[in-house]
């Protein structure tokens, strides 16, 4: 049986036990840790790779979905919360579930055989590729929960960032040399001094009247890759 690995995030100690409580019958679901904030919770996903978190959305200081921006692999999440209100949100970033506290018992084995079903299978534990690597952005009221490798182009606006994705754009307060340092550079390569692009986004590669090397992605722009870059980009795909 595939070990499904939790980590509850809850500001209460009480509702974290009674989820405890509830997890306890469910021998392939095995806790990893607890947090009571959002700091304290990005170094536990961090450091234990959970395959989800029960993950409360108001706390003090930083909410659950402030929590979900903070990562750069975000976990399955299933959110736990007395406020009705959120309801909507959650599914806006496609959560696996939401639960209402206080959780009833037979709604919280529903969510569990729902889980068990989703994840079972999906991806080896420790071992999550670039297609499976999930992130968490937002964009003013707006919130999306994505695979990296749905992210085709990356645009520097000074400190802020404009990822393109899906049919999709979204303004991040991450830097350019950030979304570097957190991808694959045999997936995203930096063309130039202003761009990032998914290299499986791709569609052509050719060279302008004045010599630049240009590249056409799928979705039909066209973009020019720097002298500087050139030589990086046609040994990284063998031209």
């Amino acid at each position: 049986m595939r070990k499904i690995k939790v980590i509850i995030v809850d500001d209460e100690r009480l509702s974290r036990e009674e989820l405890k409580r509830a997890l306890k019958p469910h021998e392939d679901f095995v806790l990893v840790g607890e947090a009571g904030n959002a700091d304290e919770a990005k170094s536990l996903i961090e450091a234990k790779m959970p395959d989800l978190i029960f993950l409360d959305i108001q706390m003090p200081e930083k909410s659950g979905f402030d929590l979900l921006e903070s990562l750069d692999n975000a976990p399955a999440v299933l959110f736990t919360t007395a406020y009705n209100e959120y309801a909507v949100r959650a599914f806006e970033v496609n959560a696996l579930d939401y639960l209402m506290k206080p959780i009833r018992e037979e709604r919280f084995a529903k969510a569990i055989d729902k889980i068990r079903n989703t994840l079972s299978g999906k991806y080896s534990l420790g071992d999550v590729a670039v297609k499976d690597r999930k992130i968490f952005i937002k964009d003013g009221e707006k919130r999306f929960f994505i695979q990296l490798d749905e992210i085709y182009r990356i645009e520097s606006l000074e400190n802020y960032t404009r990822l393109f994705f899906q049919d999709k754009k979204a303004l991040q307060r991450r830097s350019l040399r950030q979304w570097e340092e957190m991808l694959d550079v045999n997936v995203f390569f930096r063309i130039n001094r202003t761009e990032i692009i998914n290299l499986n986004h791709i569609r052509e590669v050719n060279r302008t009247a004045s010599g630049k090397l240009e590249v056409k992605l799928k979705t039909g722009e066209l973009l020019e890759v720097s002298n500087r870059q050139a030589v990086k980009f046609k040994n990284l795909n063998g031209i």
